[in-house]
């Protein structure tokens, strides 16, 4: 099934969904390693792999967006009361918007350092910002709010997840899992 449903989420919505968290979950690692290793060549790769796949989330992310926008999504539960509906509406909005906005604020540190970047290695990356200290500092300090506003929200989902799995026993989680669809 490639088209989002009433019922389940289609397969490309699938693959967006899990590509971009396994690499939200390599980006916390990758981050912290740079940010902590000592000054070496290794934390140069690392901070490319970081921002090649903070690239890369970003693209993810527009495609995400895009197919979002041109899909149905699959209902919420029935019984689910009113406040919940917002609140889901609200968390799913604030995940993408963070999604896209984290590594905008990494491409303004690295294009306000005036750090030429090549994606993978391979793909030029061009500055969007001028050169500028004061704004790579304050992009940086933004970038890691971000990222721990990102963080509980991301463990508020998972618990959702979670919670609609094994206390509401509905099929929130399911209808997300690769490999599944819905029956009914």
């Amino acid at each position: 099934m490639l088209r989002n449903t009433d019922l389940s989420w289609g397969a490309p919505a699938k693959l967006l969904h899990w590509a971009v968290a396994a690499l939200v979950l390599a980006q916390i690692a990758l981050g912290w390693a740079a940010v902590s290793w000592r000054l070496s060549p290794t934390k140069l790769d690392l901070f490319v792999w970081h921002k090649s796949t903070g690239m890369l989330i970003l693209v993810l992310m527009v495609v995400r967006v895009a197919w979002r926008s041109a899909n149905v999504a699959p209902s919420l539960p029935a019984d689910m009361r009113s406040l919940e509906r917002r609140t889901a509406h609200a968390s799913h909005l604030l995940l993408y918007l963070l999604l896209l906005l984290m590594p905008m604020t990494g491409w303004i540190v690295n294009s306000a350092a005036n750090i030429p970047f090549r994606m993978f290695w391979l793909i030029p990356i061009p500055a969007i910002v001028e050169p500028d200290k004061a704004t790579a500092d304050l992009a940086a300090r933004v970038h890691f709010v971000l990222f721990v506003v990102l963080s509980l929200l991301v463990a508020v989902h998972i618990g959702a997840a979670l919670r609609h799995h094994f206390l509401k026993r509905n099929e929130v989680l399911v209808r997300m899992l690769p490999g599944t669809g819905s029956a009914k």
